[in-house]
């Protein structure tokens, strides 16, 4: 697992190279939740995904995307929200090596 570094903002953009793929991530908090956005080379992978405790955010092999994030509750197991992002709250990149199967 490799952490992608994340700040204390309600809403950010990250530019990450991750498994030979350039990313950008959109993390953003809204009323609802924290959610993410995944784009590679500028393409939309997945979008508007709620950011859960340890629940993946790619999920499916068939969008192309080599891995998956998860966020990470360091002191608990509450879902992440901007204010405890990059200490309580840290992002995790699975490779592919990482993984288990979803059926």
């Amino acid at each position: 697992m490799q952490i992608v570094p994340v700040q204390t903002l309600p809403n950010q953009q990250v530019q990450v190279q991750l498994g030979a793929q350039a990313c950008q991530l959109n993390v953003y908090q809204t009323t609802f939740g924290l959610f993410m956005d995944v784009y590679v080379n500028g393409t939309l992978i997945i979008g508007g995904v709620l950011c859960q405790n340890l629940n993946r955010i790619v999920r499916s092999l068939y969008l192309g995307f080599t891995g998956d994030f998860a966020f990470i509750d360091t002191q608990g197991s509450t879902d992440p929200v901007y204010t405890g992002l990059g200490s309580r709250y840290l992002l995790g990149y699975f490779d592919p090596d990482e993984l288990t199967p979803v059926a």
